[in-house]
C-alpha cells in the first residue's frame, strides 16, 4: 500500500519519502511505519487486515483520543495545583476542542498524506483533527507514552497552552446562554425554520427566541452550527447581562 502526495494523485509517494514527511510532522524517527500509514488511511478506500478487520484510522483515532486527553491532563493537574476537577476539566475540554484539533491538523498539512476515494472538497472539516487524534494513537502503539508525550508538549501545548488566555475562551456560546437562562429563570427556544435558500448544500435556519423576542438567527451546513451561530449573536446582545450575573 502506497500513499499519495494529494488525493486522487497518480504519483504515489515511496514508503520512503513517507518516512521523511512523518519524521518531519513527528520530530522523530518512527519505526513502525505501517501503524502511521494505517493513521492516514481513510475508511473509504475499504480496506481489510488478513482476519477481515477493516483497516482505516478510526481506532487509532479512539486510541489518540484517550491519550491526548489523559497527557494534557496530567500537565494541567501540575500547572493548576489550585484548580478544582470542575475546572480542570473545563480548561482540558478547551485544548481539546473539535475547532483545536482541526487547527492542529491543518498546520501539520495532515491531510495532505490521506488517502481516500473520496475527493478533498468533500472532507468536512473535523477530519483534521481525527486525523491528528490518530497520528496521536499511531504514535503511542510505536513509540510509547515518552514518545507521545514528546509530540504532543512540542506541538500542542508548548505553542497553544496559556492558561490565562485559555480561561477566557469559550468553547460554547450555546452552554453559555442556556446556562444563563436557566439562572434567571428565563425561557428559550432554538426553532429550526424552513431554508429556502439556493445552497449547493443543505442548509438548516435557526433562531433564538429569549422570553418573547428572538435575540440570534444563523444558518448552518448542520444544526448543530446554527444553533451556535445564533447563540453567538445572542450572547453578545447579552453580554453585559450574562457577565455581571
Amino acid at each position: 500500500m502506497r500513499f499519495s502526495s494529494k488525493i486522487f494523485n497518480s504519483h504515489p509517494k515511496s514508503d520512503g519519502d513517507f518516512f521523511l514527511a512523518i519524521k518531519k510532522i513527528l520530530g522523530f524517527r518512527p519505526k513502525n511505519l505501517a501503524i502511521y500509514k494505517k493513521a492516514f488511511l481513510h475508511r473509504s478506500i475499504n480496506q481489510k487486515d488478513k482476519d477481515g478487520n477493516p483497516m482505516n484510522y478510526e481506532r487509532l483515532e479512539f486510541l489518540g483520543d484517550a491519550m491526548l486527553g489523559t497527557i494534557i491532563s496530567k500537565h494541567l493537574y501540575n500547572e493548576v495545583p489550585e484548580g478544582d476537577e470542575g475546572y480542570l476539566t473545563k480548561m482540558r475540554s478547551k485544548v481539546v476542542s473539535r475547532k483545536h484539533l482541526n487547527e492542529l491538523g491543518k498546520d501539520l498539512g495532515l491531510l495532505e498524506h490521506v488517502e481516500s476515494r473520496i475527493p478533498k472538497s468533500h472532507f468536512g472539516e473535523n477530519i483534521h483533527g481525527n486525523v491528528f487524534e490518530a497520528l496521536v494513537g499511531a504514535i503511542y502503539l510505536d513509540r510509547g507514552y515518552s514518545f507521545c508525550e514528546k509530540f504532543i508538549n512540542d506541538r500542542v501545548i508548548e505553542p497553544y497552552v496559556d492558561i490565562e488566555q485559555l480561561e477566557g475562551k469559550v468553547i460554547s456560546y450555546k452552554s453559555l446562554v442556556i446556562e444563563w437562562c436557566q439562572k434567571q429563570k428565563k425561557s428559550f427556544d432554538y426553532e429550526v425554520y424552513e431554508d429556502t435558500g439556493n445552497d449547493e448544500l443543505k442548509h438548516f435556519a435557526v433562531k433564538l427566541t429569549i422570553g418573547n423576542k428572538v435575540l440570534g438567527k444563523a444558518r448552518a451546513t448542520s444544526k448543530k452550527k446554527a444553533e451556535e451561530k445564533a447563540s453567538k449573536r445572542a450572547y453578545f446582545a447579552l453580554q453585559s447581562r450574562i457577565e455581571s450575573s
